[in-house]
């Protein structure tokens, strides 16, 4: 059999990383390359139903092998990679046995992950840490997590005698531009609930995401020589600025944690005739997520009333909300991977995720999807690394969940109940 190690090394090297500017879904061929290889190892699996569609989702099941009654469970991993760092010939690097010092990424362009810029390394000391060279990210988010479920799966497949209801698994694009949930077949899925298999270090485990909105906004100026400027120049750049300073400097992504929520000024091209902005809004809390889309339409309009009317168009679009909406009336599902991890000696971290997942918007689509560490550190960073220890310790808690499942015999009670 395979080893979760070598399906996670095979899966780096494929680039899947997405495309914000593409037209096609998936927005970029690595991440059907990759599916496609995926479809075949789920056929020699002997998974049933299995399904690729042409915008690059692929699904199966595991039919269940007992007449009890037990909800399907679905386990759920995204093929792409971050579009903010290269994930092209990825050249993924072990160190086994870790000593708890700095490690060299790259000796040539003096790439070094430091004890002291990222001290939780040292939870790690004696086991194996897997990296990139330090020119690309590693593509644990989320390689880890397909390899996790596919490695699971191959387990259970290996054990005829394990008492299981139906199980479903999917892998999708573009997770991270977005749009992992736009042509997903929740009906056609089939589970009542599910897991996305995505979190970060070893006992992660959320249910809470972000409310998330994008603000594009395009800013006119007038340019006209310098040197006959007054009174008639309108520098777009300067109107930019503007803006930003009217939003509070404390409610940045560099100065917030926990539920604090912010404006991140993610995006800016400019010149004086014309500037372009993006901002990303989030907030755990639904009503002042509200407050800071009113509060960034209202400095526009005020511009807009200083510079001329139409000199500055905002755009503002919601992306997903926090799913904790959805989650805390079957908070049970919270629950079964909580004891989960505990039955393997995992400590259980459940915390807000100070991002989103496709769970956030899968949840408000019909299906309930808390989110489960994968092991990885770093994510969207040259500097990612993960621990095989903890890959290992997510594949025991994905069997877990479906043994405990199996041993509470009843259907969950429905999110419309």
């Amino acid at each position: 059999m395979e080893t979760l190690l070598d399906r996670f090394l095979r899966y780096v090297r494929i680039d899947t990383q997405s495309n914000e500017g593409s037209s096609t879904h998936p927005s970029t061929p690595g991440q059907m390359e990759l599916a496609q290889l995926l479809e075949k190892e789920l056929q020699q699996l002997g998974l049933s139903n299995i399904t690729l569609s042409k915008k690059g989702y692929l699904m199966a099941e595991i039919p269940a092998n007992t007449d009890k009654k037990i909800p399907t469970i679905g386990f759920i991993a995204h093929l792409d990679t971050s579009p903010d760092v290269s994930g092209k010939d990825v050249k993924p690097q072990l160190f086994p046995n870790y000593d708890g010092n700095d490690l060299v990424l790259n000796h040539a362009e003096n790439l070094i992950l430091k004890i002291q810029d990222y001290p939780e390394l040292g939870d790690y000391i004696g086991q194996t840490i897997i990296t990139s060279d330090g020119t690309t990210l590693l593509g644990a988010d989320n390689k880890a997590g397909v390899a996790v479920i596919i490695t699971a799966i191959a387990n259970l497949m290996n054990k005829p005698d394990f008492i299981h209801g139906k199980i479903v698994i999917a892998f999708t694009p573009d997770e991270e531009i977005g749009q992992g949930a736009d042509f997903f077949d929740v009906a056609g899925f089939g589970a009542d609930f599910a897991y996305t298999i995505d979190g970060g270090p070893l006992g992660e485990l959320e249910y809470e995401t972000f409310n998330a909105a994008i603000a594009h906004i395009d800013i006119q100026g007038i340019n006209v020589h310098p040197g006959s400027a007054y009174m008639r120049m309108k520098n777009a750049i300067l109107i930019a600025m503007e803006l930003n300073t009217m939003l509070p400097t404390n409610e940045r992504p560099e100065y917030t944690r926990n539920y604090e929520g912010f404006f991140h000024l993610s995006e800016f091209h400019g010149s004086v005739e014309s500037a372009k902005m993006t901002y990303i809004i989030r907030d755990h809390d639904k009503a002042k997520f509200e407050h800071k889309k009113a509060y960034l339409k209202n400095c526009v309009d005020f511009l807009n009333s200083k510079y001329g009317e139409s000199s500055i168009n905002l755009k503002m679009l919601d992306q997903y909300y926090n799913m904790k909406e959805k989650i805390e009336p079957i908070y049970h599902i919270v629950d079964l991977a909580e004891q989960a991890m505990v039955e393997e000696e995992i400590k259980p971290l459940i915390k807000p995720v100070r991002g989103g997942t496709d769970g956030a918007r899968l949840s408000f689509m019909g299906l309930p999807c808390p989110n489960i560490f994968t092991g990885g550190h770093n994510f969207h960073s040259r500097y990612e690394y993960i621990s095989l220890e903890s890959m290992e310790a997510a594949t025991k808690v994905i069997i877990r969940i479906i043994q405990l499942i199996e041993s509470l015999g009843k259907p969950l009670r429905k999110m419309s109940e």
